[in-house]
C-alpha cells in the first residue's frame, strides 16, 4: 500500500478530513486527528489507538505494526508499515483508530454537556475561595 492508499481510506470513513499539523498530513473525525503520514518518507503511516490496541496490533501482525519511539509510543501511537499492508489490514487499522476517536469525542461532548455539580458551600456549584 502507499500514502495515496493510507489517504483514500481514510477519507473514506464517515466524516473523515484531511489536515495538517506540524507540517504532516493529518486525518481528522470531529477536528481531532485519528491518523497521520508524519512518518511517510520512512515509510509509515500513523495510527492514534490504545497502548492495548498497539499490544494486540502487533502480537498478531509484529511485520506490520510497531510503536512509534518513545512517549508517543507508550500512549499508543502506532506505525503500519505501508509496503507490508494489504488493503484489508490498512482498513481495518484505519477503522479501528477512527472508531475510537469517534467514541472519544462522544465521551467529551457528554461531559462538556453535563450539568454542573452543587455543593453545600455555593447555590452555583462552585466552592467559594476561603482567601
Amino acid at each position: 500500500m502507499t500514502a495515496n492508499d493510507f489517504r483514500r481510506i481514510a477519507l473514506s470513513l464517515e466524516g473523515a478530513e484531511e489536515g495538517s499539523h506540524m507540517g504532516a498530513v493529518d486525518f481528522r473525525v470531529g477536528g481531532r486527528i485519528f491518523a497521520t503520514l508524519a512518518s511517510v518518507k520512512e515509510g509509515y503511516g500513523n495510527l492514534m489507538i490504545t497502548p492495548e490496541l498497539q499490544a494486540a496490533f502487533i502480537a498478531e501482525r509484529p511485520d506490520l505494526y510497531l510503536p512509534i519511539h518513545g512517549g508517543w509510543g507508550r500512549m499508543g501511537m502506532t506505525h503500519i508499515r505501508l509496503a507490508e499492508a494489504d488493503e484489508d489490514s490498512l482498513r481495518g487499522a484505519l477503522h479501528t483508530a477512527w472508531k475510537l476517536r469517534v467514541e472519544k469525542n462522544r465521551e467529551s461532548r457528554k461531559k462538556a454537556a453535563a450539568p454542573a455539580r452543587r455543593t453545600k458551600d455555593s447555590p452555583s456549584g462552585r466552592k467559594r475561595n476561603s482567601n
